[in-house]
């Protein structure tokens, strides 16, 4: 375990921390300039040569990178090693457009599980430990990454993947499961269905590493009661590697980033200006020790804050919150900004489970926004004017949240639709009048 908590890397002064992110920016941005010919080209048109790239201040000088780029140069047109040299290929789930595919070399296989193993060390695991992750495996990112951290940090190791609830919490009853890895939505629904088939006093979880989606507060503290375990974020995109770019420690109070292999900077994603610490912009990433497929200053889309105040674990990497939002996934309902979590967070603080959907639409050229909640089994026997007293509660905290009114339908135990990986929270039906 020790190997995988390194006081002398992640506890590092910001003296040596920015030196060494300077050397290894300098050799990465040479890299780029050699071996991938969209970033030289970019450069170019930037007006910057590798020459110009001395150290972290001056990042700010490269251009931005896009998931549009990627998909622009799919599958081999951002690859900085020759295919014989790469070992992997991770992808996204490609739902929108063409897939975002990632290459690794065997080197940078072994700093990924490194990451993740630094992150499931953080959250207590130890070669005593039963890990059972619950991502998905094959391309997904979530399952393959965690399965090698756990590994290298010793623990017994269960590749459950995601999906057949029953074999989950066999497994998990049977062989003493210590730290389950999922998706957030999936613990939720792993805890409804422990409760109900009443094996709680037979589950013996004490950390959970959740992540690939945005979660709440409200959501993390609901999570730990009915499981009786600690909840960590983790936070990583195929692109920059997977799971393990940064992840809670035992304060819970945001992701130490991983500052030995990557650089984050928070934007203003309207100007692309810079913003200081404790500023909420969209998150930027730049890879400074990727082999295969280093990205520079790769836009996330994310919405968070970056913070570098001192840490009661002791380590000294910058902190980023949970996501905030998403710049490219945030509502605009009536010329209001709406964030899935917002809602969430109402939901949570009034007692509902985390099962629920916003549906928003257009009707006579008015967006209307509608919230479909499950009551828990104790509001369903409630009278009809109950219910609805309780729509109306509902309502009047949305529109203090949102600033407008959204309409609120409390629909039966177990009518949402579970989810086993992420969780489909939205449905935007004003895209399918798009032509």
């Amino acid at each position: 375990m020790e190997k995988y908590y390194q006081p002398e890397i992640e506890c590092a002064s910001r003296e040596q921390i920015r030196a060494w992110q300077s050397e290894r920016l300098k050799k990465q941005v040479q890299n780029v300039w050699d071996n991938v010919p969209m970033y030289r080209e970019r450069m170019k048109e930037s007006g910057v040569e590798p020459g110009d790239i001395q150290s972290v201040d001056d990042l700010h000088k490269l251009p931005f990178i896009t998931k549009d780029d990627l998909r622009d140069n799919y599958p081999f047109g951002l690859m900085a090693r020759p295919k014989s040299e790469c070992v992997r290929i991770q992808s996204t789930s490609g739902t929108t457009g063409r897939r975002v595919v990632a290459f690794y070399t065997q080197h940078d296989l072994d700093l990924w599980e490194e990451c993740c193993a630094r992150a499931l060390v953080a959250a207590g695991a130890t070669k005593e430990d039963v890990c059972q992750v619950s991502y998905g495996y094959g391309l997904f990112t979530g399952g393959p990454g965690l399965n090698g951290g756990s590994h290298k940090v010793g623990c017994l190791t269960l590749p459950m993947s995601s999906g057949n609830t029953d074999r989950q919490i066999q497994f998990m009853t049977d062989l003493g499961t210590t730290i389950i890895c999922c998706t957030p939505s999936y613990a939720a629904y792993l805890a409804e269905s422990i409760i109900e088939r009443g094996v709680r006093d037979q589950v013996h979880l004490k950390a959970g590493i959740f992540g690939a989606e945005a979660w709440t507060e409200e959501m993390r503290h609901d999570i730990e009661e009915k499981l009786g375990l600690k909840a960590y974020d983790i936070y990583g995109l195929t692109e920059i590697s997977g799971p393990g770019v940064s992840f809670e420690c035992s304060e819970q109070t945001g992701m130490h980033v991983n500052e030995d292999h990557f650089i984050p900077e928070v934007i203003n994603p309207i100007t692309g200006e810079v913003l200081p610490d404790g500023e909420k912009g969209e998150l930027v990433f730049t890879s400074i020790t990727k082999e295969a497929f280093p990205l520079m200053r790769y836009r996330t889309r994310d919405i968070c804050i970056l913070s570098r105040e001192k840490c009661s674990c002791g380590r000294t990497h910058v902190k980023m919150t949970k996501p905030l939002g998403r710049s490219d996934d945030m509502l605009i309902v009536k010329g209001v900004n709406v964030f899935p979590s917002q809602i969430e967070t109402v939901l949570m603080n009034k007692g509902y489970p985390a099962n629920y959907q916003i549906i928003v639409d257009r009707v006579n050229n008015s967006d209307t926004i509608e919230v479909q909640v499950e009551m828990t089994a104790e509001m369903f026997s409630d009278s009809l004017s109950a219910v609805s007293s309780k729509e109306k509660e509902l309502v009047d905290a949305l529109k203090a949240m949102l600033g407008i009114y959204a309409k609120v339908k409390l629909v039966n135990p177990k009518a949402i639709q579970r989810s086993e990986g992420k969780a489909v929270r939205v449905i935007d039906k004003r895209n399918l009048y798009q032509q």
